[in-house]
């Protein structure tokens, strides 16, 4: 069998090569923290989600398909992730310019060694007014039992879970090492018990691959204390070969779902949610839809991505990420921090989803989910 060649671009090269450049960006703009930013259409800024590491012990068919991440792929050496010291600083500033809550990615962030001094480092934070920030984390699950104590005692507040499949068989298929998932259920478990919580449990849906997996997984977690969200297949990166017939449109799983259980529409919990929510008539949870390629939500996005070298992202369609470590490793000040932070934003008016397949809103290329996480 032919291997099947995806050929993508490195969009860590740029970064790499910064490491030799002295000094300062020329247009870097000091801005003062005043505790909330507002980009071009008028967004905040609320969300930061911090990919801790590029590396991941899945190889999932829809984010690091095994013949593109094999074992010739070069990963990041360690000298170019941003150390924890590093990461809070920068955390301090967005805090300083609105940001409330903190996801850590990958990757799989867990395998980043001591991330549970990080998730210390960063539950210190306060925001302007003296309150504490949202800090959670996305994960396979695949070391949650191991480590889930650990997160809770270092500060972290909830977790989600990606779950793509209850059937063993197709879920091994699709994490494509092998790995079963009653160890991932088991890490659900420990989660909670711990106190990480509320859970919630994202399955992504590819049409013809794990589509048939959405009546067991609403049936298993209804009545649960989790909360299971239903991901629409989407166009990040380019090594998954997406396509739009392979999208189960979001109104076809909440038409699935309430056709066997009843649902009913519940208002959003903040303004920017991602997930459009429902609830069970019968009182027995909620249910979660992210549709971002069919009903698209850019209008309210609030979040900036930060890779983990030190590229800022502010969109997870695009295809350049600013960069900002040459300011930590170049002598700036956190003033040239929150400059940067301000002018970035300010000037963002990204809205992929919205335009999607205009061909204006197509790049040239884009950034791996691997590599900045979802």
């Amino acid at each position: 069998m032919n291997k099947r060649v995806i050929p993508i671009v490195d969009y860590r090269q740029a970064v790499s090569a910064s490491k030799a450049a002295p000094g300062l960006p020329a247009t870097l703009l000091p801005s003062e923290p005043v505790g909330l930013l507002s980009d071009a259409l008028g967004r905040p800024l609320q969300d930061l989600r911090i990919s801790v590491t590029d590396r991941c012990n899945f190889r999932c068919v829809y984010c690091m398909p095994k013949d593109v991440f094999d074992k010739q792929y070069q990963f990041l050496p360690h000298s170019d992730l941003l150390s924890f010291e590093e990461l809070t600083r920068v955390a301090r500033q967005f805090v300083a310019h609105g940001v409330r809550k903190i996801r850590l990615t990958g990757g799989e962030p867990l395998l980043r060694k001591n991330i549970e001094t990080l998730i210390a480092m960063l539950a210190a934070l306060r925001t302007p007014d003296g309150q504490e920030i949202d800090l959670t984390l996305t994960t396979n699950g695949t070391l949650l039992k191991q480590k889930a104590q650990a997160l809770r005692e270092a500060g972290l507040k909830r977790v989600t879970v990606s779950l793509d499949s209850l059937d063993d068989e197709s879920f091994r298929r699709m994490n494509d090492v092998d790995f079963p998932v009653a160890r991932v259920l088991e890490g659900i478990e420990a989660a909670h018990a711990a106190g990480l919580g509320p859970i919630k449990i994202n399955m992504v849906v590819k049409k013809g691959v794990n589509d048939d997996q959405i009546l067991p997984m609403a049936r298993h977690f209804k009545g649960s204390p989790y909360i299971l969200r239903f991901i629409e297949y989407m166009d990040v990166g380019s090594s998954n070969g997406w396509r739009m017939d392979e999208v189960l449109p979001s109104a076809d799983v909440v038409r699935l779902i309430s056709a066997e259980m009843p649902l009913v529409v519940a208002d959003a919990n903040y303004t920017g949610e991602t997930a459009e929510r429902w609830r069970y008539a019968d009182g027995g949870g909620e249910i979660g839809v992210i549709s971002s390629v069919t009903q698209a939500f850019c209008q309210d996005c609030s979040r900036a991505r930060l890779s983990t070298e030190g590229q800022v992202y502010t969109c997870l369609f695009g295809s350049q990420g600013h960069d900002l470590r040459s300011i930590v490793r170049g002598g700036g000040s956190d003033a040239d921090l929150a400059g940067f932070i301000a002018r970035l934003w300010g000037q963002r008016g990204d809205r992929y989803s919205e335009l999607r397949g205009a061909a204006q809103a197509t790049p040239a290329r884009k950034v791996e989910m691997s590599y900045i996480g979802g």
